[in-house]
């Protein structure tokens, strides 16, 4: 490629040729982000690019196909399984049931007084 012929000629009057400054690199912000984004890139970790709406949006997608996957092995139990399922729940409410009188029994009897007082002031107040 030839060179211009301008840059041999001493002419003065010529405006001779710069580079221009690009202000978007000169900024100080450009600079920081860029240096962020080069660290980053060497420690592996991706920048966050998304947007909060596709990240709510892949959320949803992915909650509901575990909630899916959830109904379908709730569908795929057999009878016995539900039985089984069903004496479970009772026993453990029955188990809570007896927590719960044992817990009575053992409090004072100022505090079961002072429960009962409540329970009729309520029954008052709504009739």
């Amino acid at each position: 490629m030839a060179e211009p012929d301008y840059i041999d000629a001493d002419n003065s009057e010529l405006i001779k040729p710069h580079k221009l400054i690009n202000p978007v690199k000169s900024s100080r912000n450009h600079q920081d982000l860029h240096r962020e984004l080069m660290m980053n890139q060497k420690r592996g970790l991706s920048p966050q690019n998304k947007p909060e709406l596709q990240k709510v949006m892949e959320k949803r997608k992915r909650d509901q196909i575990i909630k899916q996957q959830k109904e379908e092995a709730e569908l795929k139990k057999s009878d016995f399984e539900k039985e089984l399922q069903k004496r479970h729940q009772m026993l453990e409410e029955m188990e809570m049931e007896k927590n719960k009188n044992e817990e009575q029994e053992n409090k004072p009897e100022f505090l079961k007084v002072k429960g009962n007082l409540r329970r009729m002031n309520q029954e008052a107040n709504e009739s």
